[in-house]
């Protein structure tokens, strides 16, 4: 499909995009100097609808639901990573796909997507701080620590989808599978079942958040928190001995999310004594004590289910990030809808996604210049496809997380 190239001229953005700056050692990403353009601009606004016009079918823009609404209004489906990288699969004819999410989600459009279409992520610099938790070298370490303690024979790798396409990938070459939040205990069922049920000898090892890996295998399947021990990866042997791994049937990854793992029981705690008849709802990937006193567990795409189907007047506090937390406040008016925590909590790497970067990725594709691109090594990418064809077998809902 053609495009129109005749948009008009526009002073460059202030842009700094990764390899022009210093790599930050927590993140993905680079430091950016100066201002940019304030998100309300008009002119950037009418500057993405003009290119998004220009650029017509041959574009399909992806929206997570934790972006920033001045961003949301330009994506063409919103949704959580895994349905958002489903979605772009089912759009073969779309020549670009643009990313508004983190650069994992990116790696899973890629790797779903045909080689003729390109994903593009407006932010190089938007990573996740959960998913760099478990970088491959370490988690290949670890598993040699396993083989090592002489139980590596009854491990099977369950990897969450915030995770790299390399660890997708070292999941799918150890016989695991991907999970999201949603059929997390789907997913830890089938990997037990592979080593003799829950009744076995069995182990998973859980990759990269400690947090949902707990919270399903003690509240959803029943097992112990003394049957979890955590695999610290800047200790030798992850911290543990060889008999407390051989013990466990939960190995979790030292990794959490930056956002939910900042919830806390007091905060709960808070808002029952000030708000009367409160419901709690969080997201499990907060602190297993902050599960334990909620109301109400799930998923992304399950809070904003449960919330959408209350009734007029009910008061909730919502563990989960700020952005999607004030979309439902005002989404849902007749409903009193608030921030678990005072402090305010938005997803940083998340954000690095604004309309001066999407403006300037939609129009370089404009002028015929594709920047930003994801591409997965193709060995990398085929064992991550091993692993989520594994997931997609699973019963149940896989396409949310």
């Amino acid at each position: 499909m053609s495009t129109t190239t005749d948009l008009p001229r526009h002073a460059s953005l202030p842009l700094m995009v990764l390899g022009h700056g210093r790599e930050l050692a927590t993140e993905r990403g680079v430091e950016c100097p100066g201002e940019l353009p304030a998100p309300s601009d008009p002119g950037l606004v009418e500057r993405a609808r003009a290119a998004k016009a220009a650029l017509g079918d041959s574009v399909f823009v992806l929206g997570h639901h934790y972006q920033r609404d001045e961003v949301i209004e330009f994506a063409d489906v919103t949704g959580d990573s895994f349905k958002l990288a489903k979605d772009a699969a089912a759009r073969p004819d779309a020549q670009h796909i643009v990313f508004c999410g983190v650069h994992f989600m990116a790696e899973s459009a890629d790797i779903l997507t045909s080689d003729e279409q390109q994903v593009i992520l407006p932010d190089l610099a938007a990573g996740c701080s959960m998913a760099d938790m478990a970088a491959i070298s370490q988690v290949e370490d670890a598993w040699d620590d396993l083989v090592d303690a002489g139980v590596a024979d009854d491990v099977i790798p369950v990897t969450y989808m915030n995770s790299s396409a390399a660890i997708k990938a070292f999941t799918g070459r150890h016989g695991g599978t991907v999970c999201t939040s949603s059929n997390a205990k789907t997913a830890l069922a089938w990997a037990f079942g592979q080593r003799g049920g829950l009744e076995g000898t069995g182990k998973v090892l859980f990759l990269p958040d400690q947090h949902l890996g707990r919270n399903t295998a003690v509240r959803e399947l029943g097992l112990s928190l003394e049957d979890c021990v955590v695999f610290d990866p800047h200790k030798p042997n992850g911290g543990l001995t060889r008999e407390e791994l051989q013990a466990a049937r939960m190995i979790l990854w030292r990794g959490h999310c930056s956002v939910h793992g900042r919830f806390s029981l007091e905060a709960v705690h808070e808002a029952r004594a000030t708000i009367p008849d409160v419901k709690v709802i969080v997201h499990p990937e907060c602190r297993y004590e902050v599960v334990e006193a909620a109301d109400e567990v799930g998923s992304t795409e399950k809070i904003i289910k449960t919330i959408a189907a209350a009734p007029a007047g009910t008061k909730w506090v919502v563990g989960t990030e700020l952005n999607l937390v004030r979309r439902l406040a005002t989404q849902f008016p007749d409903q009193e809808i608030a921030f678990l925590e005072k402090n305010v909590c938005y997803c940083s790497t998340m954000n690095r996604i604004d309309l001066p970067h999407l403006v300037w990725a939609l129009e370089s594709l404009v002028a015929g210049r594709t920047v930003n691109r994801i591409e997965v090594d193709p060995d990398v990418a085929h064992w991550a496809r091993v692993a989520l064809d594994q997931m997609l077998a699973l019963p149940g809902e896989t396409s949310r997380d």
